[in-house]
Order: structure tokens, then C-alpha cells, then sequence
């Protein structure tokens, strides 16, 4: 943009405009399934999109050492006949080589998750998910530790240690979810921390460690020893008003006490903030919570402050996972109800956390077999078929904002780039008619349509002064009749099956959102005045990037 629009310049609705930093928490991460996922066509495609509109810089998944990545073998195969038992285990990388240089030559990283256990060296198997994953801690530690060693040390090899320097190692996933997630106890977890920290850190001192990946914040002590115990949620289960109750995190402070103790590295601390819970009260009962719509921001204070106050207190804080909800049939995903929702949760939490990853950036995820039908209430942002949900645009109006923070609103954000200069915002209206409430999950699209009904509109305006004449923003309106695909495929009978002549349609439908063009006036002021209806985001960005 040809004009200074320093902050010192520029007046917003006749003040000065602040200049603080917005971290971009909702595109340094974004979640997948797991890494088999990422050798097919439409993942890779669905990928480069993300990066490329999205500005997503890592990716997240599961299942790097699972058996169908072939990682870890102690025989040579065998097919029709019994395979042939190996001298020694061997290390093969040709499936891990695929989706890394798919990653990298799409122009982002991984944020490598280490898990879960090869068959050969779980103590258990086929523990989790249609696909089967061996989340048990290992028969032979020293083979863990020696599998961990030499992964590291193939791609340091295959793509250099500058390189490899800039990904995070998160040490296994979710290991307070027993026996989901892992199968051992709480101290079998930081032991498998400890030797795998200890391993990375030999290689090079400057790769980076973290974890304990734990999820989700609890008010009750069901995590507090060495196994989940159930019998100590059912006053959770039972509360007239969860959100009174005191949600901590799981284990981040028993995990930072241990690492300490020991002189064990730890270059961030992960956990996963889903806005939910599931107690089971005295009968056995579970029970589904949803918290209150500023739950994710709570968490995350708490986290800040309890990382402030340790003996890491210059550990990142990376939140690998966060959704409306933790279920891959949840509705609300496809929705457009969960657009301003994530929009809300994104802008008071950018200066909370590093990162804070979208689980999941497509449908094309696994853990319960494929999806049935093209809106199944999966987690990502494009459906099967690539269909772009709602989130996915409210991430690429999240994805236009500058680095630098001109102005926080209840219902938005005006913002500035420091190295164009160019101003972008973006305005949602989560409506005032849910009060403190979040979104609840549902099972099918048709559930989540009376949330339609609530209200109500909300009027946005703004004088933005200070910017060269003549300049023009483009502005996006997303809303109940603009990009609202599952709507769209649901007058149209819900088909389970689409034809393609359907996906075509769809897809238009899905990118219709609503466009105009603001002019900034001869004197150098945008005038911005909008209705924003009910569940409704509204991004202005320059014309030029769009």
C-alpha cells in the first residue's frame, strides 16, 4: 500500500490505534488423522490447500511407527508364504519419506508425534480405532529408545539438521486416557518421556521435546493417581452447573514436578483443550458436558500462568489439539454455528498459547472408519470430497489478518501487517442469545438447526482513518445463506451417496460466500457499517490478496 499506515497515522473511530503482536495461534498447527492418511491423493491436495490458503506452517497426526508404515520390521514379509524371521530388527522409511516430503514440498512441517508402538515391540496390540493401534508402552524400552534414535537420525540424514532443528518432538498422545490412548500407568508415561527426551536431546541439543500431549481439563481427581479412575467423576457427572466447578489440567503439573526432579528436558508443554467433558455419574452413567463458550481462553490463562510459575517457565505452549468438541460425528462441525465460534476462541486465545492446532484440516480421518455420508459431522475443515465446511472459511478470514493488533473488540479484530502495511479485520457475531453457553454436540445436521433461531443481528462500525484514498477491500460475509454447504446438501434430501453432478453444485454453493468492495474516501477514511445476522463472520482484507 502506497501511504503510511504506521500505527502513529492511523485512527480507528477517532482514537489512535494500539500496536500490540497477534500471534497467528490458528495456523502454526493443524491436526490429521494419521500418517498412512497422508500418502493418499485427496489428503495431499486437501494439504496444499490448507498451506497455501489457509497459511498452515505444521501438521500434526497420529500413527507415524503404527504397522502400516512399515517403520519397524522383524521379518521380511512373506505373503503367500510364512515370513522369514530377521537377524536383527531393520528400519525401513520409503511410507515415512512419502508424507514428509509431502509436507515439505507443500511448503509447511511436521510436528512430529512419536507413537504409537510397532506390533512387534507393544506389550499389547490392536487397542484403538478401526485401524487398530498398539497404544501400550513398549516390551524393551532400549528398543524404543534405539526405533526413536535412528528415525531421528534418517531424517536429519535425508533433510538436513538445520531442518529437522525446526520441528517439535511431542512424545505419544492422550496417555491419560486409559486404555485408549495407552495402556501403562502415569509413571510408565514419564519413563517413556524421559528415555525418549534423553535420546532426542543426544542427537543434537537444540531438537526440540515436549509434552505430556494429555487432554482434557478436568474439576475432579479421576487422573490423579496412576489410572483413570471413573468413580471419581461422578460429582462432575452430577453438578447442577459444571461450569462453577474448578477445571484444572491433567497431569501438567505432576509431569513438570517429575522432568524436574530428574534434569529431563522439556522444550514445551502440550495438552488438548476440547470445551467438553464425559463423566459418568452413580449409576454408571456417562454424562456429556459441554463448557461454557470462553472455556478454551480459561484454560488457557490457567495454562500460562502454571508455566510461568515452574521450573520451565520458558517452555512453549502449544495446544496440539482443540475442536468445538472431541468426536468425529459431531454435526456441529459441519455447521455454520461453529464458524464465530472458533473465530471467538481463536482471537481471545492468540495471545495465550504458540500454537493452538485445529483438529482436524479434513474429513479423510479414520479412527472410526470412513465417514457416512459427506457431512458426518467429521472434524475438518473440507469434507471427502473437499468441500470447503464454513471453518474453513472463517480459518481463511482468520488466515488475512496482520501480525499486529490495531484494535481488540468484543466481536472482532482490526488489524495491521508489519511488512505491507496493509489493514485487515474480520467481525463475528456470535449471538447474544446463547449467553455464556457453547456448542453442544449433536448426532445429525437436522439437530443443529434450531440454534437458526437465535438471535439476534448485530450492527458493526468502524472509522478506520489514516489510509490512502481510493484504496479497495474486498469484504466476505459467511453466513446462513452464503457458504453454508451442509444446509445446502441437507434441502437437498441428505444424499448418502453423491452424484457428481451433486458435489458440483455443492461446491459452488460452498464458495458463494456474500462479496462487496469498501473504497477508502479522499481524505483516507474507510467507513465501515454492516449487519451481521445471527452466526454470521465478515472478513475485509485488501482486494489485492483475494
Amino acid at each position: 500500500m502506497p501511504h503510511d499506515t504506521s500505527p502513529s497515522t492511523l485512527q480507528i473511530d477517532g482514537r489512535p490505534a494500539t500496536d500490540t503482536v497477534l500471534r497467528h495461534v490458528w495456523n502454526e498447527c493443524v491436526g490429521a488423522g494419521r500418517a498412512n492418511e497422508a500418502l493418499r491423493a485427496d489428503w495431499q491436495a486437501h494439504f496444499r490447500e490448507a498451506v497455501d490458503v489457509l497459511g498452515a506452517r505444521h501438521v500434526r497426526f497420529h500413527g507415524l511407527f503404527h504397522d502400516d508404515m512399515f517403520v519397524y520390521r522383524t521379518s521380511n514379509g512373506g505373503g503367500f508364504g510364512p515370513p522369514e524371521e530377521l537377524p536383527e530388527p531393520v528400519y525401513t522409511y520409503a511410507y515415512v519419506d512419502k508424507v514428509f516430503d509431502a509436507i515439505l514440498d507443500a511448503g509447511a512441517r511436521p510436528f512430529v508425534e512419536l507413537g504409537f508402538m510397532p506390533r512387534e515391540l507393544a506389550s499389547q496390540t490392536e487397542t484403538l480405532f478401526w485401524w487398530k493401534a498398539h497404544c501400550s508402552p513398549p516390551e524393551d524400552l532400549d528398543r524404543w529408545v534405539e526405533l526413536v534414535t535412528t528415525t531421528v537420525r534418517h531424517w536429519i540424514d535425508r533433510y538436513g539438521l538445520d531442518e529437522v532443528r525446526a520441528w517439535p518432538f511431542e512424545v505419544w498422545n492422550e496417555p491419560n486416557l486409559v486404555p485408549h490412548f495407552w495402556t501403562g500407568t502415569r509413571t510408565q508415561y514419564f519413563e517413556l518421556y524421559e528415555a525418549t527426551a534423553r535420546a532426542i536431546k543426544a542427537i543434537d541439543p537444540q531438537l526440540r521435546v515436549g509434552g505430556p500431549s494429555t487432554s482434557v481439563f478436568v474439576p475432579d481427581a479421576r487422573y490423579a493417581g496412576e489410572y483413570h479412575d471413573p468413580s471419581l467423576e461422578v460429582a462432575t457427572a452430577e453438578a447442577a452447573n459444571p461450569d462453577e466447578l474448578d477445571w484444572q489440567p491433567v497431569w501438567i503439573r505432576e509431569f513438570l514436578d517429575w522432568c524436574a526432579e530428574r534434569h529431563v528436558p522439556v522444550d514445551f508443554l502440550s495438552t488438548h483443550l476440547y470445551p467438553t467433558d464425559h463423566a459418568a455419574d452413580s449409576t454408571g452413567r456417562g454424562k456429556a458436558i459441554s463448557r461454557q463458550v470462553d472455556a478454551t481462553y480459561l484454560d488457557l490463562r490457567r495454562m500460562r500462568d502454571l508455566v510461568a510459575e515452574s521450573p520451565y517457565p520458558e517452555a512453549e505452549l502449544h495446544i496440539t489439539e482443540w475442536s468445538t468438541s472431541p468426536s468425529s460425528r459431531d454435526a456441529i462441525h459441519d455447521t455454520l454455528f461453529a464458524a464465530p465460534y472458533i473465530v471467538r476462541a481463536f482471537l481471545k486465545g492468540a495471545a495465550l498459547a504458540d500454537s493452538i492446532s485445529y483438529w482436524t484440516f479434513t474429513d479423510v480421518f479414520e479412527e472410526g472408519g470412513g465417514g457416512i455420508g459427506p457431512f458426518h459431522g467429521g472434524f475438518g475443515l473440507v469434507n471427502e470430497q473437499g468441500l470447503h465446511k464454513p471453518t474453513f472459511h472463517a480459518m481463511a478470514m482468520l488466515a488475512r489478518l496482520g501480525d499486529r493488533l490495531l484494535l481488540e473488540l468484543p466481536d472482532g479484530a482490526i488489524t495491521r501487517s508489519s511488512s505491507t502495511g496493509d489493514v485487515a479485520a474480520i467481525f463475528y457475531n456470535y449471538p447474544e442469545g446463547m449467553g455464556k453457553a457453547g456448542l453442544a454436540s449433536w448426532n445429525t445436521y437436522a439437530g443443529t438447526r434450531a440454534l437458526a433461531e437465535v438471535g439476534p443481528t448485530r450492527r458493526i462500525r468502524h472509522t478506520i482513518a489514516g489510509l490512502a484514498p481510493g484504496v479497495e477491500l474486498a469484504v466476505e460475509v459467511l453466513d446462513w445463506d452464503h457458504g453454508n454447504v451442509a444446509e445446502a446438501w441437507y434441502r437437498m434430501g441428505a444424499p448418502l451417496n453423491l452424484s457428481r453432478a451433486q458435489t458440483a453444485e455443492l461446491r459452488e454453493v460452498a464458495d458463494n460466500l456474500g462479496r462487496s468492495v469498501l473504497t477508502v474516501s479522499e481524505h483516507g477514511i474507510l467507513e465501515i457499517d454492516l449487519e451481521l445476522p445471527a452466526w454470521a463472520v465478515v472478513s475485509i482484507a485488501p482486494a489485492t490478496i483475494l
